[in-house]
């Protein structure tokens, strides 16, 4: 659904400016990610107004895409299962509650997991050099520490559920 409507906008980008020295496919591959993420945020939010956990939906999308974008993770095969997976998750981690002890465990949790395997599956996405790697495993670590000076369960738990997308990356890196 996401690529089909990323297409048509792209064609039609290119219908009014035809000149326009992007190609259909490039348009199409940066649409898609607007509109993944538009998505996930307009939904994400709308279905949180009605749980009533709005607050509790926006720090989860925030600090999930926050480590994400310096520590890579899964890449599922559509955007419109990313949006699903996405929306979906948020919802129901909305309503996760435990202990307050548990938040520093959890953050510990994924700062371990950080560490052995971030940054991970960016491979084919990103345009960093495999040199700055390191660095992007030290914000990782750096940004997930920082829920120890925040504790918010929200947040911790959105780090692990973030943390345990690398693994899976890794393992089909290493199984070829």
């Amino acid at each position: 659904m996401i690529d089909k409507l990323a297409y048509s906008l792209a064609v039609g980008i290119k219908n009014v400016v035809p000149e326009h020295p992007a190609s259909i496919a490039r348009l199409k591959y940066a649409l898609s990610f607007i509109l993944n993420a538009g998505f996930i945020i307009f939904l994400s939010l709308l279905l949180s107004i009605f749980t009533g956990k709005t607050g509790q939906v926006a720090t989860l999308l925030f600090a999930f895409a926050l480590l994400r974008q310096v520590s890579g993770g899964i890449h599922l095969k559509s955007g419109t299962m990313c949006v699903l997976a996405t929306v979906s998750t948020a919802t129901v981690l909305s309503f996760v509650t435990y202990p307050d002890m548990y938040t520093l465990i959890i953050t510990s949790i994924s700062i371990v997991i950080v560490l052995l395997y971030a940054p991970s599956g960016i491979e084919n996405q990103t345009r960093i050099p495999p040199k700055y790697y390191p660095l992007l495993k030290l914000v990782s670590v750096l940004l997930v520490s920082s829920n120890f000076v925040i504790e918010s369960k929200m947040t911790s738990i959105a780090f692990l559920v973030q943390s345990l997308s690398l693994i899976i990356p890794r393992k089909e890196v290493n199984s070829k």
